[in-house]
């Protein structure tokens, strides 16, 4: 039963969605603040979370902050943010903060779901199923499909879910351009649900981890008006 941490301060709209996602079978831990959030999953429960649905307005300390946090503890754990307000700067600044995927409040079970659930495969070592040599080596960034590993002149490169998928999928293939509908099919699984937001926050997240100069980028290149390849070329 995967379990699911959900952080929401509202709690009428907590209590629903636990009972959502109850009957879809996931096991909930609740937070009503970002503080209770992060001292729940410092604590031994917390080893339990594989999940984390967070909305961005908090009280005290913001989802914005809290995802932050979340990140600089750990690269693993997949999120979810929930806003109540399509505004595009929020959406953009929760996406650079670190979350995986987003949805508007109020958001339908099926759509709350289906974006937990695509979030759960992106975590899955299914990741090892990679068709080409198990380690690409280029200029200094080394990818270890086999072991999940990416280092950069030696030194590890700790890669959330989404962002390792997307170097795996960038790099299997290199100077191909892959569309941003293309990248959000294979990386996140939305087939519909789909936002390019999703995969320019997630190329310039992972761009300031393997890049050495991120606005210079070598190895994840923009093809303007298509999308994006793997160099060096």
């Amino acid at each position: 039963m995967p379990q699911v941490l959900l952080i929401e301060d509202d709690t009428s709209v907590r209590d629903g969605m636990e009972l959502v996602l109850r009957r879809h079978g996931y096991g909930v831990e609740t937070a009503a603040t970002g503080e209770e959030a992060l001292a729940l999953l410092a604590g031994e429960r917390g080893a339990l979370v594989e999940l984390a649905v967070l909305d961005l307005m908090l009280p005290g300390m913001d989802g914005f902050e809290v995802c932050r946090r979340i990140r600089a503890r750990t690269a693993a754990l997949p999120v979810i943010m929930l806003t109540a307000r399509g505004d595009d700067r929020d959406i953009v600044a929760g996406l650079e903060a670190g979350a995986d995927d987003y949805v508007v409040k109020p958001v339908t079970a099926p759509v709350l779901e289906a974006r937990i659930r695509a979030a759960l495969r992106r975590a899955e070592p299914s990741l090892r199923q990679e068709p080409d040599a198990d380690v690409t080596d280029l200029a200094g960034l080394v990818i270890d499909r086999a072991g999940l590993t990416v280092t950069r002149n030696g030194t590890p490169v700790p890669l959330p879910p989404t962002e390792l998928r997307l170097l795996l999928e960038l790099s299997a293939s290199p100077g191909r351009v892959f569309t941003r509908e293309q990248l959000l099919a294979s990386v996140w699984d939305h087939t519909f649900l789909g936002d390019s937001r999703l995969v320019d926050a997630a190329v310039g997240r992972l761009r300031a981890k393997i890049e050495e100069v991120p606005g210079r980028p070598r190895y994840v290149q923009t093809v303007r008006g298509f999308g994006y390849r793997f160099g060096p070329l």
